[in-house]
């Protein structure tokens, strides 16, 4: 009942917040739960090509954050500045399609999350911006949940859509430009954004001693996140899994459907429950499922472990993501809250280029097992970080 309270006392701009999420990762999962197969067979990429490109393209759009959030922060504007990394995003969906090497496809990754990385930062500090320290885990969780709904619609579209056009990726790819289409109209036309609180100075640089504000538990947050982003590398190299233990091209996005259910119905329900019990202890539940997760990969050798790996996958980020972005608020000036979130996503977006590129690697020289076994092995770090700061410095 009291979930349902705090469901109904959510914003409308954080459900509208939500719905562009949706629609742009349904746009965008159509593609990526494709990609590596397309990359790999279509293209004749390497593991190691595949590793690359991503960690390119998702450390970029990471790193990227840090720049929007404090622009962000600067102008005192976060509407218009999500509204252009979502369009940029849209923008860059026909690349995809109009591909015939690794290059194309590498200048569409590196483009698209680009798009991504300039709506991020923006996008999370105006949804703190317009909720209460008491509801913040519920919103959080609440987008992130409709966000990754869209991360299970996406390949599952794409899998009915790869049967229906005899396994055509580029047409699939065409029809992905739509749902973007529709995130950024959702976005221009249904958020806005609050007014400035009295006494709050609008429009200004930030300055070093600003950012000096952000205390010890904020900088904690950024280099447990750093270390736990080691351990989850691009899940391109879940899909790839898939292909390897001979999953059909046409079936392996399922598995990023399996995987994104679970994550669905996980993020807003360990939101809430963050909001009553505590952020740490989801954190500390998220690495040991990872760990787990990573020890069934390393093992699989058919159709079910792979689907309980992605299970458990799913699992640990919706223990953990939401959280991640709750914690960056809650440790954070409301005024410097972009640069707080741009400089989170710069740490980690350097930890995932690191991760996939080492993934991709392992993957090549010592097979798959070794990068999964890696996986595990940083999440155990991670986990033994939590350990010591609950018994020597406390939580939040």
């Amino acid at each position: 009942m009291k979930g349902m309270t705090a469901f109904r006392g959510i914003p409308r701009s954080v459900w509208m917040l939500g719905l562009v999420s949706l629609f742009m990762d349904i746009s965008s999962e159509m593609i990526h739960s494709l990609l590596p197969v397309f990359l790999v067979v279509g293209l004749g990429a390497s593991a190691l090509s595949l590793g690359i490109i991503e960690g390119i393209a998702e450390s970029t759009a990471l790193i990227t954050k840090v720049f929007s959030g404090f622009l962000s922060d600067w102008l005192g504007k976060r509407k218009v500045l999500a509204v252009a990394g979502y369009a940029i995003g849209t923008l860059t969906k026909p690349l995809f399609a109009m591909a015939d090497g690794v290059g194309l496809v590498l200048t569409a990754r590196f483009l698209d999350r680009i798009g991504k990385g300039i709506r991020g930062a923006p996008r999370d500090a105006l949804l703190a911006d317009v909720t209460t320290a008491e509801q913040r885990g519920a919103a959080f969780g609440l987008r992130q949940s409709l966000d990754t709904a869209g991360a299970f619609i996406g390949p599952l579209l794409a899998s009915v859509l790869m049967f229906a056009t005899s396994d055509n990726f580029r047409s699939v790819f065409w029809i992905a430009v739509l749902p973007g289409i529709i995130a950024v109209t959702l976005l221009a036309f249904g958020v806005e954004e609050p007014a400035h609180r009295e006494g709050e100075k609008k429009g200004r640089p930030i300055k070093l001693a600003d950012i000096k504000k952000l205390g010890r538990s904020y900088w904690f947050i950024v280099a447990f996140g750093s270390i736990f982003t080691l351990a989850r590398f691009s899940e391109a190299f879940i899909l790839l899994r898939a292909q390897g233990v001979g999953v059909q091209a046409s079936l392996i996005p399922f598995f990023m459907v399996l995987m994104n259910v679970v994550y669905t119905l996980c993020a807003y329900p360990v939101g809430v429950l963050s909001d009553k019990l505590g952020r740490m202890g989801m954190l500390s539940a998220g690495c040991l499922v990872l760990v787990a997760s990573d020890i069934v990969f390393a093992l699989a050798s058919g159709y079910a472990l792979v689907a309980c790996g992605a299970a458990l996958w799913g699992l640990h980020m919706g223990l953990t993501q939401g959280i991640f972005s709750t914690l960056v608020a809650d440790t954070s000036p409301a005024n410097i809250r972009g640069s707080a979130f741009g400089i989170f996503s710069l740490a980690t977006g350097i930890a995932m280029l690191m991760a996939s590129m080492l993934a991709g690697w392992l993957w090549d020289v010592a097979g798959p097992a070794a990068t999964f076994w890696a996986g595990a092995t940083f999440a155990l770090v991670g986990y033994t970080g939590l350990l010591i700061r609950r018994r020597h410095i406390g939580t939040f």
